[in-house]
């Protein structure tokens, strides 16, 4: 790929378009991710609907071990999304050219110490499975703080609910009948216009998710844990550039 094109991925200077292709690309590694982490331990880590669902019935039901298991999982994620607000901010008041990929070196690094950890889950599940799973929830917060950031929320790339919502919306604006009064008027008040952009990046960041969570489930289940490391070079390559041009200290 050409020096340019990647530097376009996380350099401060940004566009719709170089936000949209990190959408997608954070997209498959979150999906990914999720899958093959399920397949480790049994359970999704990208989003905390499901994680605080299951706070509030093992609290109910008394199952305390659960319920500090969950707890943990909520707070790491949110350690995750506060880690990489600190590491933007960070490099944003030295006005590093990097201060989008030092989170996604992080999340590599992070990722591959998931696939380390992985060789000792079977013999030792009770200590490393609550570590994996509390890992995993960083590593999420982590990406979504930072793709929330740096397109200014309007892409989330480790839950889909608020985007299939999203996309029910503009689907439902695309197939309502304005009628033959309205229909004509296109500028008056109560006409309904689907923002057919939006729905497109909305559908391919979906599309992402799903085939990163089939690669994943795929990969871990042919090659296991050494999944990981295609995960974290796609995240290192996307970050690469920008932190280079510092080292080197490239201007902007």
């Amino acid at each position: 790929m050409p020096i340019q094109y990647l530097r376009g991925f996380t350099h401060p200077e940004r566009t719709d378009e170089a936000n949209r292709r990190l959408g997608r690309s954070l997209a498959f590694v979150a999906g990914a991710a999720n899958a093959g982490g399920f397949l480790a331990v049994g359970q999704y880590t990208s989003h905390m609907s499901g994680i605080v669902s299951s706070l509030a019935d093992n609290l109910a039901l008394g199952s305390i071990d659960l319920f500090a298991s969950g707890l943990a999982s909520l707070a790491s994620f949110i350690f995750g999304a506060a880690v990489s607000t600190v590491c933007i901010n960070w490099g944003r008041r030295r006005a590093l050219r990097s201060q989008y990929g030092l989170p996604l070196v992080l999340e590599a690094t992070l990722l591959l110490c998931f696939g380390l950890l992985g060789s000792n889950l079977e013999a030792h599940r009770i200590l490393f499975v609550p570590a994996t799973v509390a890992l995993l929830c960083f590593v999420m917060g982590l990406q979504n703080a930072m793709i929330t950031k740096i397109s200014k929320a309007e892409i989330r790339t480790t839950h889909m609910t608020g985007l299939v919502t999203d996309i029910g919306i503009e689907l439902g604006r695309l197939f309502y009948w304005n009628g033959p009064r309205n229909g004509m008027m296109r500028h008056a008040a109560g006409f309904v216009r689907c923002d057919r952009q939006r729905l497109a990046l909305l559908a391919s960041l979906l599309g992402s998710f799903l085939l990163g969570g089939i690669a994943g489930a795929i990969g871990f289940k042919h090659i296991g844990f050494s999944a990981t490391v295609p995960l974290a070079a796609l995240l290192v390559a996307l970050a690469v550039v920008p932190l280079i041009d510092d080292m080197l200290g490239e201007q902007a």
